[in-house]
């Protein structure tokens, strides 16, 4: 379907890979709403299922953090204190996921929905919002890059589950999000309602990604088909070379918002969770963010920032629940 130049926005993947960006970010044109509504329902996050059978393991809720110590604060020893002492705090983002956390080119600046938690989170540290250096990651670094200190955390669609548990916390749920599809509005796949009804297609989904391993383990099986970023994807959609792209919610209403000729067209398949990822080796620094995820939440500033780049009606935000 080589029937269009790729809109300017896509043509960001490769331009901040690998960099190291120094955090800024300004008010931006509103997301349009129309159409959009609530990504998801509070309610409709369930706790995954954990063990069955006789074992004595207790079931996994992984949507439940460690409970906030109170309001945020940056004690001696802490590891908030060593992220102060450094200058800046490093996030793991993708710059190339439009309202959430991508990289303007007009304004050389970082924005989006996620991009302005990691801005309360700097400034609940610093006392200054932009104390921040962005790292692009691609789906598969998220992990390794938190366990070997690369980052302090990671804000980039990280779907909180039991499995990535074992390996990384994650803050409380601040974002309710589902895998869907995304196909062409010619596509002769418009009425899809789940993924095996793209058997033998060529689906995309990111390498490392919860949604990948989704499709490949869907039946009948569509074609699962890897690639670096979510831009990525969405080229490939376009030229033609995939039928779809399919991952949650929050990714494919940033492509579609992009391209006039992209559709989400399938229900939400499942509920996906999204936490803020943070090494096992810092718990206190899980109580702090969870603290200012009450913040936000509280004082409104979860509602204006989903208003602002996602769209309306707003949704009640995900609410907390802790695990100790």
């Amino acid at each position: 379907m080589n029937r269009r130049v790729v809109p300017a926005g896509l043509a960001l993947a490769g331009l901040a890979a690998g960099l190291l960006v120094a955090g800024s970010s300004a008010p931006g044109p509103p997301a349009s709403a129309a159409g959009v509504g609530p990504i998801l329902a509070a309610s409709a996050v369930t706790p995954t299922a954990g063990r069955t059978g006789r074992s004595t393991t207790p079931p996994c809720d992984p949507t439940a953090s460690l409970r906030p110590a109170g309001p945020p604060r940056v004690t001696p020893g802490s590891f908030m204190a060593k992220i102060r002492a450094h200058g800046y705090l490093v996030a793991g983002i993708d710059p190339t996921r439009y309202h959430f956390s991508y990289l303007n080119p007009l304004k050389g600046q970082i924005q989006g929905f996620e991009i302005d938690l990691l801005h309360a989170i700097a400034a609940a540290i610093f006392g200054n919002p932009y104390d921040i250096r962005f790292r692009p990651l691609q789906d598969a670094q998220r992990i390794p890059d938190l366990r070997s200190g690369a980052v302090d955390i990671v804000a980039q669609d990280f779907v909180i589950t039991c499995t990535r548990k074992k390996a990384i916390d994650f803050s409380t749920v601040y974002l309710a999000s589902g895998q869907q599809v995304l196909v062409e509005s010619d596509s002769p796949f418009k009425h899809v309602t789940s993924l095996g009804q793209l058997a033998g297609k060529k689906v995309c989904a990111v390498t490392g990604s919860l949604s990948l391993a989704n499709v490949a383990a869907a039946t009948p099986h569509p074609i699962p088909v890897a690639a670096p970023y979510w831009t990525d994807c969405m080229v490939l959609l376009q030229q033609g070379d995939v039928a779809a792209v399919s991952t949650v919610s929050t990714v494919l209403l940033g492509l579609a918002a992009q391209d006039p000729y992209a559709r989400i067209v399938s229900p939400l398949l499942d509920s996906e969770p999204e936490g803020l990822g943070i090494s096992q080796e810092h718990p206190d620094f899980v109580r702090f963010v969870n603290a200012v995820l009450v913040q936000l939440r509280s004082d409104g500033q979860w509602a204006q920032s989903y208003a602002r780049w996602i769209g309306t009606p707003v949704p009640a935000p995900p609410p907390a629940r802790y695990s100790g």
